[in-house]
Order: C-alpha cells, then sequence, then structure tokens
C-alpha cells in the first residue's frame, strides 16, 4: 500500500504526520524571500524535514487512512506497520525511498537516515494559488507616478527625496494662510449678505488660494521670509501630547483630503504637520491623558483602521 498520498493530504493541515514504527514528517513555516540576484519573489510556503525519533503512532495517519478506505483500524494500522519495515528494510539494503512531492529517504554510511524535500509543492494553504516570479526593476520615475496615484486612496509611507528648499521656514505658509483667510472673509462678508453663501465662498476660495502660496512656497526660493505681524482672534485647538494617528502622506494635498473624510464622519480630525521623513501627518483626535488616547486608538482600530497607530511627544 502506497501512503505517501495521504501523507501529502495530511501535510496541508498539519504540522506534524507521524508514520508509525517509522518516523515523522514535520512541515514549518517559512516566509516570502526574495533573490536579489534573479529578481524573483518566493511566497510564503511550508518546509519538509523528517524525525526518525517521532515514531510512536499518534493515531492520525491511520485514523485518516481507515476513514477513506471505510476500513478498521487495527487492519490499517497492521498494514501502515508493514509499510515501515519494508522501508527500513530497503533502506538498509542501500535503496532509497522516493516519497511522491514529499521527498526522498536513504542511510549515510553512519546508517542514519538523511532526507531530501521535493519543494515541489506548497503545503502552506494560505498560499494556494501563489507561485514564484521574476520581476523587472521599476524606473525610479515610474515608481514615483504610481506612488503619488496611490496616495489619493491608501496612505502610504515612503522616504522622500532630499528637498533642495530645505532652509525654508515651515511656518511661511502656515502665516500666509491665515493672513489670506482673513482677508477673504472681510471681502466677503462685504459682497455676501447672507450668512450661509458667505461662508460657502469664502471656503472655495481661500482653498485655491491656499494651494497656489504652498506651491509658491515649496518651489520658489526667492518667497519672502517675513511676514507683517497681524492679531487675530482664531480660536485654536488646545492639542495634547498624545495623538492617534490616521495616516502619514507625502503630498500634502492628500492629508488634506484625508482631514476633510475623517470630519465627516464625526471625528475630530486635523493636520499635525511633517516628521522628520517629511510626510505631513492626520490625527484623529488628540489627548493629554495617555490613558485615554490608548482606549481611543484601540477602538478606531476595530471599527475605523487597523493601521492607525499612537504618537506621544516627549
Amino acid at each position: 500500500m502506497r501512503i505517501d498520498f495521504y501523507i501529502e493530504k495530511l501535510l496541508y493541515d498539519y504540522n506534524c504526520v507521524v508514520v508509525p514504527g517509522f518516523g515523522a514528517f514535520l512541515a514549518h513555516g517559512k516566509s516570502a524571500e526574495i533573490d536579489t540576484v534573479t529578481n524573483t519573489l518566493i511566497p510564503p510556503s511550508k518546509t519538509i524535514s523528517f524525525n526518525a525519533q517521532l515514531s510512536k503512532n499518534d493515531g492520525l495517519l491511520v485514523s485518516h487512512i481507515a476513514k477513506e478506505k471505510n476500513l478498521a483500524y487495527e487492519e490499517l494500522l497492521s498494514e501502515v506497520e508493514q509499510v515501515s519495515e519494508t522501508w527500513k528494510k530497503r533502506m538498509w539494503d542501500g535503496e532509497s525511498i522516493e516519497l511522491f512531492n514529499i521527498g526522498k529517504l536513504w542511510k549515510n554510511k553512519e546508517n542514519k537516515i538523511q532526507f531530501q524535500p521535493e519543494n515541489k509543492v506548497n503545503y502552506l494553504t494560505s498560499s494556494f494559488g501563489l507561485s514564484t516570479f521574476s520581476a523587472t526593476p521599476v524606473q525610479r520615475e515610474v515608481l514615483k507616478e504610481e506612488v503619488e496615484e496611490m496616495e489619493e486612496r491608501i496612505p502610504f509611507i515612503i522616504t522622500p527625496e532630499k528637498r533642495e528648499q530645505s532652509s525654508f521656514r515651515p511656518w511661511l505658509k502656515y502665516a500666509a494662510v491665515l493672513l489670506l483667510a482673513v482677508s477673504i472673509g472681510i471681502t466677503s462678508y462685504r459682497t455676501y449678505g447672507d450668512l450661509q453663501k458667505k461662508q460657502v465662498a469664502v471656503q472655495k476660495d481661500a482653498q485655491e488660494e491656499v494651494s497656489r502660496l504652498i506651491q509658491e512656497a515649496t518651489f520658489f526660493e526667492s518667497a519672502p521670509l517675513e511676514l507683517p505681524a497681524i492679531n487675530l482672534n482664531v480660536t485654536k485647538k488646545q492639542l495634547g501630547k498624545h495623538h492617534v494617528i490616521a495616516g502619514a502622506f507625502r503630498i500634502e494635498a492628500n492629508a488634506e483630503k484625508k482631514v476633510a473624510q475623517l470630519r465627516k464622519k464625526g471625528y475630530s480630525a486635523f493636520y499635525l504637520g511633517t516628521n522628520k521623513y517629511g510626510l505631513h501627518q492626520v490625527a484623529f483626535d488628540s489627548f493629554e491623558d495617555p490613558k485615554e488616547a490608548l482606549v481611543f486608538l484601540k477602538k478606531v482600530k476595530a471599527t475605523e483602521s487597523a493601521d492607525a497607530w499612537l504618537l506621544s511627544e516627549k
């Protein structure tokens, strides 16, 4: 009786299949890896090994075969033990045992059983349908365009390029935005008598002007380094030291979109600023008490985004 067929089937669901009186075939999880020489991606898998010391019958193999063949357990146990004795005798005579889709067994000069896995079958069920494939290197400019397009939908963290305008002061664009908002608010108030229409016009014009000023502040070194001081009566959100982060974006416009999306869902989302990698961070909310922040983070992970994380300032 060939029992390698049944061993193969059990290795998909179990990490240890014992052949009574002979030894055990063990399945070990292996992470995905990349061969940098051939640019080949190898998916996660199970590697098969053999241990001759684990030969005590655990009932798994015999019960499975008995159920498949609709035969008595004791009868199948006797047949499997006969197969084990036959394998031992063949290896003792210098032969090798070939097990289909599993591997090859033989004895070395010290009479120890050696095993060479076949590695043609991936026994990891979660990787079903996946196979190794080769990929050609992608040009940097092409990858950059794809990342920028992807950020429209998914927060994507990537090390930014070195900015040529690193000496430009980050507070300049915020001061320009505040000044612009006040100017537009006064002009709109004179133009519209109705409060609702005034708010819609201010928001639309402010967004367009903010985008223009940010672009100028990013790409022109000749932008003025100082703006006239103004006194604004603006209610500012009091931030705590513990922020629940929703995402970090390479493009600021994508961060602003994320803030708008979260506010529509009822979160007190806000733009936190850039981190040391130059990425624009968006937070669900901010807390002074770290315990409250952790409770909120747990709730967000369960209901909104499993990728949310906590940023605590010193």
